[in-house]
């Protein structure tokens, strides 16, 4: 292997020429794990606090500190909103998480989001000087169960010292709950960045792509693969923008969303998915190959790959046809292989591929635009 440029612009370019497509994507994805591991442990992870005010002599710390921070605390106390001037909490974001659905990579144990949740605040501050905590919580009951209310208690209790909460990585049916009762009860905006931010970015992604494929964005016949939480909040979010439901079709691990899925049914926190049964597939298609033939839009968040999605079920889509496929940290199929099947347009979830379709291309922007609601 060539010497590795350590500024990673050109990463393909450190393989050897013989090199097949599958043999590079497979190779920068192991690469980057490690160099990640070996970095995460130089640093000691990636975020640190600093302070920002100076200290221009020994007293500054009885300004900054006691006795001069009692008028702090009694002017917030006498006007809550003064915290958002008066402290860093008008710059600050928590980032929670119980860890049960890090990436593609399940339950991870509470901690084990850590390398993530930092992530964020790492990308949040970067791209858009926001600072941000990293919130790992155990959400366990005592039945062993993760338990959303246990998670919905910990950001109302500790919603006074931010300006906004970001839900990362919790895992459906308890993402649902934990976002939808956190927005109606807290007084700060409550945003859950895998399902709201993922859905923007894919919309976005979405309606340029059916722009450059010269396609309506109410004839187009979209197939989901995929029914948690970042897919079936695009679906929604998509159906708003104009896509026909009718011309939408979706598949969960236990096959297709119809009207006969006695699962969601049944079960009041799916009530997101049962909707969808509901309004998509009116022909009550249950075969994903089926689905695809003639299919203008494959938009896929399931199990990486690269084998998810078979090539001859891309071939088998509408001319010029759009491929997304977004699991992290490996797509559902490679975008050189969907490009070779006859996609006109392949994106994926990673940043070292082209056309890069993930929520951290909406935050912290989307999160600052609220906030100010």
């Amino acid at each position: 292997m060539k010497e590795i440029n350590l500024d990673l612009k050109n990463l393909n370019d450190v393989f050897p020429d013989d090199f097949t497509p599958e043999q590079i994507a497979k190779g920068k994805t192991l690469f980057l794990k490690k160099l990640a591991e070996d970095s995460h442990r130089f640093y000691g992870g990636k975020i640190q606090t600093a302070p920002k005010a100076g200290v221009f002599g020994f007293n500054w710390f009885n300004v900054w500190y006691t006795p001069g921070v009692s008028k702090i605390s009694t002017t917030i106390r006498d006007n809550n909103d003064t915290s958002f001037e008066l402290s860093n909490r008008g710059n600050l974001v928590g980032v929670v998480s119980d860890s049960t659905r890090v990436l593609g990579d399940g339950d991870c144990t509470p901690p084990g989001g850590l390398g993530v949740m930092e992530g964020k605040a790492f990308l949040m501050k970067y791209l858009g000087g926001v600072d941000a905590v990293a919130l790992c919580v155990d959400s366990y009951n005592e039945n062993g169960e993760h338990d959303p209310d246990k998670i919905i208690e910990f950001v109302k209790m500790v919603q006074p010292s931010f300006g906004a909460i970001n839900l990362e990585d919790i895992s459906q049916p308890n993402c649902y709950k934990v976002l939808d009762v956190l927005r109606e009860e807290c007084d700060i905006p409550v945003w859950h960045d895998d399902a709201q931010g993922t859905a923007c970015v894919t919309l976005a992604g979405l309606i340029n792509a059916l722009k450059l494929a010269n396609k309506n964005i109410g004839d187009v016949k979209i197939v989901h693969l995929g029914a948690g939480a970042s897919n079936s909040t695009i679906a929604r979010v998509n159906i708003a923008a104009g896509v026909n439901p009718e011309n939408m079709i979706m598949f969960d691990i236990n096959g297709a969303l119809t009207k006969d899925r006695k699962d969601f049914e049944q079960d009041e926190r799916y009530y997101h998915q049962w909707d969808l049964c509901q309004k998509t597939n009116p022909k009550g298609i249950t075969d994903f190959a089926e689905a695809m033939k003639g299919a203008d839009v494959l938009i896929a968040l399931s199990k990486p790959g690269p084998d998810t999605v078979k090539p001859e079920w891309i071939s088998s889509m509408a001319d010029k046809s759009i491929v997304f496929t977004c699991a992290n940290p490996v797509p559902e199929i490679y975008p050189y292989a969907a490009k070779e099947a006859g996609a006109f347009i392949a994106a994926t979830g990673r940043g070292d591929f082209p056309n890069q379709v993930n929520n951290s291309l909406g935050f912290p922007g989307i999160l600052n635009l609220d906030s100010t609601n």
